[in-house]
């Protein structure tokens, strides 16, 4: 029997949702080539690397940090768990996490409001310094969140750089709102980019074996 496929990933469309709907953060596709203009079809892609579904690397917010390439595609494939916190209105606490009972070495997925939105919310569901200190107590393999960004405000960068210096790695911009909280294996496929801060992501979910 074939295995169910769950794409979680966002489109990478014009109009699609940015963070803090900055101008310079939405893709710009042009055409190119066409059948009037010429004897095929071409698209042009420019885009930030943060933008829809991606992966952080340390480098983002750590100076000398790691670049993409360094994360294997290892960490990027495996156990994961979705976590429904549809309750938590603000911030993602310790304390939300802790009935949970986070397991070293597992894919810790965020479903939270943010899921259920196509537009950018300035109030967004984030993560909080004390939560990002128990995903790394606990030595989760990675994190993801279903808002565009893990922190919203934090002075410092409080929860990105401790997850980052820790090898917890982190993926922004995930689409759970038709994902029933649980177990499945995860798989993240980043663009094949190097020296750089991030990469463009597709991400999709497939029941556990």
């Amino acid at each position: 029997m074939a295995q169910n496929i769950y794409d979680i990933s966002m489109t990478i469309e014009l109009g699609m949702q940015v963070y803090k709907n900055k101008e310079e953060k939405k893709p710009e596709i042009i055409n190119m080539s066409n059948f009037e203009t010429g004897r095929s079809y071409e698209s042009r892609l420019s885009m930030d690397v943060h933008c829809g579904t991606h992966v952080d690397a340390p480098l983002h917010m750590l100076k000398d940090g790691d670049t993409i390439e360094t994360i294997s595609l290892q960490q990027l494939v495996g156990p994961a768990r979705v976590l429904d916190l549809t309750h938590v209105k603000d911030g993602i606490t310790r304390e939300d996490l802790l009935p949970h009972n986070l397991q070293k070495g597992e894919w810790i997925l965020f479903k939270t409001s943010n899921s259920f939105s196509d537009e950018f919310d300035f109030e967004f569901v984030y993560l909080l310094e004390d939560g990002a200190q128990y995903l790394i107590e606990a030595g989760v393999r990675g994190v993801g969140t279903d808002g565009l960004g893990i922190e919203r405000a934090q002075p410092e960068y409080t929860t990105h750089r401790p997850l980052l210096k820790n090898n917890v790695v982190i993926v922004e911009g995930l689409r759970l709102k038709d994902i029933n909280p649980g177990h499945y294996f995860l798989v993240i496929a980043p663009l094949k980019l190097t020296g750089i801060d991030a990469a463009p992501a597709r991400a999709f979910l497939m029941d556990p074996p």
